[in-house]
């Protein structure tokens, strides 16, 4: 299983970005899938999940009314789109998939991408 998140990179606040994550080795519609982050220095926490699918979604505080989590079964994708970023939204984040329903727990996501560095400067 491989999962490969891109689209990272260093924006001024208020500007929006969005990740990719491309899945491989992996029944992919039958996953949920979710998007954590891990600022410097601090845990990693969640930020989105999707139902397997796509017609439920999840979000942290932090992300509700800013970020919106999709996926595309066909092509075995899955987004996140950041809008209006703030400088506390810098981390390194990181896409995950769950067999079975979404969760908001670190610990019960099967499987991990690299993760993609997201830098917002003030």
């Amino acid at each position: 299983v491989q999962l490969v998140e891109s689209g990272g990179g260093l924006v001024q606040a208020g500007d929006s970005l969005r990740l990719s994550c491309a899945a491989s080795g992996l029944s992919f519609s039958m996953y949920a899938m979710a998007w954590f982050r891990q600022p410097p220095g601090k845990e990693r926490e969640f930020v989105a999940a999707i139902a397997w699918s796509g017609g439920i979604a999840h979000y942290s505080d932090s992300a509700k009314g800013r970020f919106t989590i999709s996926r595309d079964n066909a092509e075995n994708m899955v987004y996140l789109q950041m809008n209006s970023l703030k400088p506390e939204d810098t981390a390194v984040y990181y896409c995950a998939a769950r067999l079975s329903r979404s969760s908001t727990r670190v610990y019960e996501y099967d499987y991990w991408g690299q993760g993609t560095q997201v830098t917002v400067s003030s």
